[in-house]
Protein backbone atom coordinates (compact mmCIF):
# COMPACT_ATOMS: atom_id res chain seq x y z
CA UNK A 1 0.00 0.00 0.00
CA UNK A 2 1.04 3.53 -0.46
CA UNK A 3 0.91 5.65 2.24
CA UNK A 4 0.38 9.19 1.60
CA UNK A 5 -0.42 12.05 4.41
CA UNK A 6 -3.45 15.12 3.72
CA UNK A 7 -3.06 18.01 5.12
CA UNK A 8 -6.84 18.37 5.72
CA UNK A 9 -7.08 21.77 7.05
CA UNK A 10 -4.83 23.29 4.39
CA UNK A 11 -6.74 25.66 1.55
CA UNK A 12 -9.46 28.22 1.20
CA UNK A 13 -12.15 25.19 1.61
CA UNK A 14 -10.81 23.34 4.18
CA UNK A 15 -11.14 20.75 5.50
CA UNK A 16 -14.54 20.07 3.88
CA UNK A 17 -13.01 19.38 0.40
CA UNK A 18 -9.91 17.84 1.49
CA UNK A 19 -12.20 15.34 3.07
CA UNK A 20 -13.72 14.71 0.19
CA UNK A 21 -11.20 14.71 -1.98
CA UNK A 22 -9.55 12.21 -0.04
CA UNK A 23 -13.01 10.09 -0.01
CA UNK A 24 -12.63 10.05 -4.05
CA UNK A 25 -8.93 9.06 -4.24
CA UNK A 26 -9.88 6.01 -1.55
CA UNK A 27 -12.94 5.26 -4.23
CA UNK A 28 -10.38 5.18 -7.14
CA UNK A 29 -7.22 4.46 -6.10
CA UNK A 30 -7.09 1.08 -4.47
CA UNK A 31 -3.55 0.78 -3.35
CA UNK A 32 -3.48 3.65 -1.10
CA UNK A 33 -3.79 4.57 2.47
CA UNK A 34 -4.40 8.35 3.32
CA UNK A 35 -3.75 9.75 6.60
CA UNK A 36 -5.58 13.09 7.57
CA UNK A 37 -4.24 15.62 9.59
CA UNK A 38 -6.20 18.42 10.77
CA UNK A 39 -9.13 19.04 13.83
CA UNK A 40 -11.25 15.84 13.91
CA UNK A 41 -14.45 17.96 15.19
CA UNK A 42 -14.43 19.92 12.06
CA UNK A 43 -13.06 16.99 9.33
CA UNK A 44 -15.33 14.06 10.87
CA UNK A 45 -18.76 15.88 9.84
CA UNK A 46 -17.67 15.44 5.83
CA UNK A 47 -15.71 11.73 6.68
CA UNK A 48 -19.14 9.37 5.95
CA UNK A 49 -16.56 6.89 4.46
CA UNK A 50 -13.33 5.85 6.66
CA UNK A 51 -12.01 3.06 4.68
CA UNK A 52 -8.17 3.16 4.58
CA UNK A 53 -8.57 6.59 5.68
CA UNK A 54 -7.21 7.65 9.56
CA UNK A 55 -7.71 10.89 11.37
CA UNK A 56 -4.13 12.05 13.32
CA UNK A 57 -5.04 15.39 15.47
CA UNK A 58 -3.42 18.50 14.71
CA UNK A 59 -3.30 21.64 16.57
CA UNK A 60 -3.49 24.66 14.45
CA UNK A 61 -3.19 26.08 10.95
CA UNK A 62 -0.89 27.77 8.96
CA UNK A 63 -2.13 30.91 7.24
CA UNK A 64 -2.46 31.30 3.54
CA UNK A 65 -0.89 34.45 3.46
CA UNK A 66 1.68 33.81 6.22
CA UNK A 67 4.44 36.32 5.64
CA UNK A 68 6.81 34.55 7.49
CA UNK A 69 6.61 30.85 6.32
CA UNK A 70 9.96 29.71 7.95
CA UNK A 71 9.21 30.95 11.49
CA UNK A 72 5.25 29.85 10.87
CA UNK A 73 6.88 26.05 10.54
CA UNK A 74 9.38 26.27 13.43
CA UNK A 75 6.82 27.64 16.04
CA UNK A 76 3.82 25.55 14.74
CA UNK A 77 5.33 21.88 14.67
CA UNK A 78 1.51 20.42 15.58
CA UNK A 79 -0.28 22.30 13.17
CA UNK A 80 -1.63 20.02 10.03
CA UNK A 81 0.95 20.64 7.41
CA UNK A 82 3.66 20.26 9.64
CA UNK A 83 2.84 16.88 11.16
CA UNK A 84 1.82 15.96 7.56
CA UNK A 85 5.16 16.88 6.52
CA UNK A 86 7.23 15.36 9.62
CA UNK A 87 5.59 11.82 9.20
CA UNK A 88 7.73 11.55 5.63
CA UNK A 89 10.90 12.56 7.46
CA UNK A 90 9.77 9.89 9.94
CA UNK A 91 8.86 7.59 7.24
CA UNK A 92 5.05 6.58 8.30
CA UNK A 93 3.98 7.92 4.75
CA UNK A 94 5.70 8.28 1.68
CA UNK A 95 4.56 11.39 0.10
CA UNK A 96 2.24 14.83 1.22
CA UNK A 97 -0.36 16.34 -0.56
CA UNK A 98 -1.37 20.37 1.12
CA UNK A 99 -3.44 22.97 -0.62
CA UNK A 100 -2.09 25.21 1.83
CA UNK A 101 0.19 28.45 1.82
CA UNK A 102 2.84 27.67 -0.97
CA UNK A 103 6.26 29.56 0.68
CA UNK A 104 5.15 27.73 3.94
CA UNK A 105 4.95 24.34 2.26
CA UNK A 106 8.12 24.92 0.66
CA UNK A 107 10.14 26.26 3.86
CA UNK A 108 8.26 23.20 5.64
CA UNK A 109 9.18 20.32 3.35
CA UNK A 110 12.96 21.54 3.56
CA UNK A 111 13.35 21.75 7.11
CA UNK A 112 11.03 18.85 7.90
CA UNK A 113 10.85 16.47 4.81
CA UNK A 114 15.31 17.70 3.71
CA UNK A 115 16.46 18.47 0.38
CA UNK A 116 18.20 15.30 -1.65
CA UNK A 117 21.63 15.30 -1.16
CA UNK A 118 22.54 15.18 -4.87
CA UNK A 119 20.09 18.30 -5.43
CA UNK A 120 21.13 21.60 -5.13
CA UNK A 121 18.03 23.66 -5.11
CA UNK A 122 14.41 22.47 -5.19
CA UNK A 123 11.47 23.91 -7.79
CA UNK A 124 8.15 24.01 -8.10
CA UNK A 125 6.68 22.39 -11.29
CA UNK A 126 3.28 22.48 -12.18
CA UNK A 127 1.76 20.70 -15.07
CA UNK A 128 0.21 23.09 -17.61
CA UNK A 129 -2.34 22.15 -20.71
CA UNK A 130 -1.71 22.86 -24.55
CA UNK A 131 -3.75 22.74 -27.54
CA UNK A 132 -3.04 18.84 -27.52
CA UNK A 133 -4.95 18.08 -25.11
CA UNK A 134 -1.94 16.62 -23.14
CA UNK A 135 -0.07 18.51 -20.15
CA UNK A 136 3.75 20.10 -20.49
CA UNK A 137 5.86 20.43 -17.21
CA UNK A 138 6.61 24.32 -16.33
CA UNK A 139 9.24 24.78 -13.66
CA UNK A 140 10.36 26.45 -11.48
CA UNK A 141 7.43 28.11 -10.55
CA UNK A 142 8.19 30.18 -7.72
CA UNK A 143 10.77 28.59 -6.00
CA UNK A 144 14.29 30.12 -6.63
CA UNK A 145 13.76 33.43 -8.43
CA UNK A 146 17.70 34.05 -8.43
CA UNK A 147 19.14 30.06 -9.80
CA UNK A 148 22.56 29.08 -10.99
CA UNK A 149 22.40 27.84 -14.23
CA UNK A 150 23.82 24.15 -13.34
CA UNK A 151 21.02 23.83 -10.86
CA UNK A 152 19.20 24.07 -14.11
CA UNK A 153 20.20 21.20 -15.20
CA UNK A 154 19.12 19.08 -12.24
CA UNK A 155 15.91 20.03 -12.30
CA UNK A 156 15.63 19.17 -16.25
CA UNK A 157 16.84 16.01 -15.13
CA UNK A 158 14.00 15.32 -12.80
CA UNK A 159 11.41 16.89 -15.08
CA UNK A 160 12.90 14.51 -17.61
CA UNK A 161 12.21 11.40 -15.28
CA UNK A 162 9.02 12.96 -14.28
CA UNK A 163 7.50 13.31 -17.96
CA UNK A 164 8.99 9.75 -18.92
CA UNK A 165 7.85 7.87 -15.82
CA UNK A 166 4.50 9.48 -14.82
CA UNK A 167 3.03 10.95 -18.34
CA UNK A 168 4.74 7.94 -20.21
CA UNK A 169 6.64 10.45 -22.70
CA UNK A 170 9.86 8.23 -23.69
CA UNK A 171 11.81 10.87 -24.77
CA UNK A 172 10.58 14.25 -23.47
CA UNK A 173 12.37 17.34 -24.70
CA UNK A 174 13.09 20.13 -22.75
CA UNK A 175 12.94 23.90 -23.40
CA UNK A 176 14.14 26.73 -22.45
CA UNK A 177 11.94 29.25 -22.36
CA UNK A 178 13.91 32.87 -23.74
CA UNK A 179 12.54 36.06 -25.56
CA UNK A 180 14.12 34.36 -28.82
CA UNK A 181 14.14 30.79 -30.29
CA UNK A 182 17.82 31.94 -31.95
CA UNK A 183 20.59 30.54 -30.22
CA UNK A 184 22.79 33.35 -27.89
CA UNK A 185 19.14 35.34 -27.02
CA UNK A 186 18.20 36.23 -23.83
CA UNK A 187 20.56 36.80 -20.54
CA UNK A 188 23.91 36.31 -19.43
CA UNK A 189 21.73 33.24 -17.46
CA UNK A 190 19.98 31.87 -20.24
CA UNK A 191 23.05 31.96 -22.59
CA UNK A 192 24.67 30.27 -20.15
CA UNK A 193 21.98 27.15 -19.91
CA UNK A 194 21.54 27.42 -23.14
CA UNK A 195 24.83 25.71 -23.53
CA UNK A 196 24.42 23.58 -21.00
CA UNK A 197 21.57 21.80 -22.14
CA UNK A 198 23.02 21.76 -25.23
CA UNK A 199 26.44 19.69 -24.62
CA UNK A 200 24.48 17.48 -21.89
CA UNK A 201 24.16 13.67 -22.87
CA UNK A 202 21.61 13.35 -20.51
CA UNK A 203 19.01 15.73 -21.96
CA UNK A 204 16.92 15.89 -25.03
CA UNK A 205 17.20 19.56 -25.54
CA UNK A 206 14.91 21.30 -28.29
CA UNK A 207 16.44 24.77 -27.76
CA UNK A 208 14.65 28.04 -26.91
CA UNK A 209 10.75 28.75 -26.74
CA UNK A 210 9.04 31.73 -26.99
CA UNK A 211 6.20 32.41 -24.69
CA UNK A 212 4.40 32.86 -27.27
CA UNK A 213 4.56 28.67 -27.89
CA UNK A 214 3.52 28.11 -24.49
CA UNK A 215 0.12 26.90 -24.63
CA UNK A 216 1.44 25.23 -28.30
CA UNK A 217 4.95 23.98 -27.10
CA UNK A 218 7.10 22.12 -29.15
CA UNK A 219 8.54 20.36 -26.66
CA UNK A 220 7.27 18.70 -23.38
CA UNK A 221 9.31 20.62 -20.85
CA UNK A 222 9.35 24.33 -20.56
CA UNK A 223 12.33 25.72 -17.94
CA UNK A 224 12.96 28.85 -17.09
CA UNK A 225 14.10 30.45 -13.58
CA UNK A 226 11.28 31.22 -10.78
CA UNK A 227 11.15 34.81 -11.60
CA UNK A 228 10.20 34.01 -15.29
CA UNK A 229 8.41 30.94 -14.83
CA UNK A 230 6.06 31.75 -12.10
CA UNK A 231 5.22 34.92 -14.36
CA UNK A 232 4.66 32.83 -16.78
CA UNK A 233 2.56 30.65 -15.02
CA UNK A 234 0.42 33.66 -13.91
CA UNK A 235 0.14 35.34 -17.28
CA UNK A 236 -1.57 31.67 -18.69
CA UNK A 237 -4.15 31.52 -15.88
CA UNK A 238 -5.05 35.08 -16.32
CA UNK A 239 -5.36 35.17 -19.92
CA UNK A 240 -7.25 31.69 -19.78
CA UNK A 241 -9.92 33.21 -17.46
CA UNK A 242 -10.13 36.84 -19.38
CA UNK A 243 -10.43 35.31 -22.77
CA UNK A 244 -13.27 32.96 -21.69
CA UNK A 245 -14.82 35.71 -19.36
CA UNK A 246 -14.53 38.30 -23.25
CA UNK A 247 -16.10 34.80 -24.91
CA UNK A 248 -19.51 34.98 -22.64
CA UNK A 249 -19.92 38.90 -22.65
CA UNK A 250 -19.42 38.86 -26.79
CA UNK A 251 -22.11 35.97 -26.55
CA UNK A 252 -24.42 37.42 -24.75
CA UNK A 253 -25.15 40.59 -26.96
CA UNK A 254 -27.75 40.53 -29.33
CA UNK A 255 -30.35 38.14 -29.82
CA UNK A 256 -28.23 36.24 -32.25
CA UNK A 257 -25.66 36.40 -29.79
CA UNK A 258 -27.36 35.17 -26.92
CA UNK A 259 -28.65 32.39 -29.37
CA UNK A 260 -25.13 31.44 -30.02
CA UNK A 261 -24.08 31.57 -26.12
CA UNK A 262 -27.29 29.01 -25.78
CA UNK A 263 -26.09 26.47 -28.36
CA UNK A 264 -22.29 27.45 -27.20
CA UNK A 265 -22.38 26.69 -23.29
CA UNK A 266 -21.26 23.18 -23.31
CA UNK A 267 -18.26 24.22 -25.90
CA UNK A 268 -17.74 27.09 -22.80
CA UNK A 269 -17.44 24.75 -20.02
CA UNK A 270 -15.67 22.33 -21.89
CA UNK A 271 -13.50 25.53 -22.68
CA UNK A 272 -13.03 25.87 -19.33
CA UNK A 273 -12.53 22.44 -17.91
CA UNK A 274 -9.12 22.22 -20.46
CA UNK A 275 -7.69 24.94 -18.68
CA UNK A 276 -8.35 24.49 -15.02
CA UNK A 277 -5.63 23.81 -13.07
CA UNK A 278 -8.19 21.32 -10.80
CA UNK A 279 -8.29 19.12 -14.17
CA UNK A 280 -4.02 17.87 -13.23
CA UNK A 281 -3.75 18.31 -9.58
CA UNK A 282 -1.25 20.22 -8.28
CA UNK A 283 2.72 21.50 -8.98
CA UNK A 284 5.31 18.60 -7.41
CA UNK A 285 7.99 20.29 -5.15
CA UNK A 286 11.57 18.72 -6.60
CA UNK A 287 14.23 17.86 -5.14
CA UNK A 288 12.88 16.40 -1.97
CA UNK A 289 13.49 13.57 -0.05
CA UNK A 290 10.01 12.63 -0.51
CA UNK A 291 6.87 13.16 -2.33
CA UNK A 292 4.82 16.61 -1.82
CA UNK A 293 2.59 18.05 -3.84
CA UNK A 294 1.02 21.54 -3.77
CA UNK A 295 -2.71 21.28 -4.77
CA UNK A 296 -4.26 24.91 -5.62
CA UNK A 297 -5.35 26.77 -2.56
CA UNK A 298 -8.75 27.24 -3.97
CA UNK A 299 -8.92 23.14 -4.61
CA UNK A 300 -12.35 22.07 -4.60
CA UNK A 301 -12.93 17.84 -3.91
CA UNK A 302 -11.76 16.78 -8.10
CA UNK A 303 -9.03 19.24 -7.71
CA UNK A 304 -7.72 17.90 -4.26
CA UNK A 305 -8.16 14.04 -5.36
CA UNK A 306 -6.14 14.79 -8.64
CA UNK A 307 -3.30 15.95 -6.45
CA UNK A 308 -3.54 12.73 -4.51
CA UNK A 309 -3.32 10.91 -7.58
CA UNK A 310 -0.32 12.95 -9.08
CA UNK A 311 0.90 11.73 -5.62
CA UNK A 312 0.20 8.30 -5.59
CA UNK A 313 1.73 7.79 -9.26
CA UNK A 314 5.18 9.64 -8.07
CA UNK A 315 5.30 7.02 -5.46
CA UNK A 316 4.43 3.94 -7.21
CA UNK A 317 6.86 4.75 -9.93
CA UNK A 318 9.56 5.70 -7.55
CA UNK A 319 10.79 8.83 -9.53
CA UNK A 320 12.76 10.09 -6.51
CA UNK A 321 15.11 7.20 -6.75
CA UNK A 322 15.63 7.47 -10.06
CA UNK A 323 16.55 10.98 -10.19
CA UNK A 324 19.00 10.45 -7.17
CA UNK A 325 20.79 7.52 -9.51
CA UNK A 326 20.64 9.86 -12.43
CA UNK A 327 22.18 12.87 -10.87
CA UNK A 328 24.55 10.30 -9.08
CA UNK A 329 25.56 9.18 -12.68
CA UNK A 330 25.61 12.46 -13.97
CA UNK A 331 28.80 11.35 -16.32
CA UNK A 332 27.61 8.56 -17.95
CA UNK A 333 26.07 8.57 -21.87
CA UNK A 334 22.78 6.70 -20.45
CA UNK A 335 19.58 9.22 -20.86
CA UNK A 336 16.69 9.66 -18.97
Amino acid sequence: MIKLAIDAMGGDYAPKEQVEGAMLAIKNIPDIELTLYGEPAKIEPYLTDSTRISVVPSEGVINMGEKDPIRAIRSNRKSSMAMALSSVRNKENEGVVSSGATQALIAGAHILVGRMKSMKRTAIAPLIPNIKGTSTILLDAGGNLEIKPEYMVQQAYFASIYAKEILAIEKPLVGLINIGSEEGKGRVLDQEVFKLFKENPNLHFYGNVEPKEVLNPPCNILISDGFTANIVMKTIEGTAKGVGAILKEELKKGVLGKLGLLFSIRNLKRFKKRLAPEEIGGAMIYGLNGVVIKAQGSSKAVGFYNGIRQAANVVRQDVIKKVHSVIESDNTDEKP
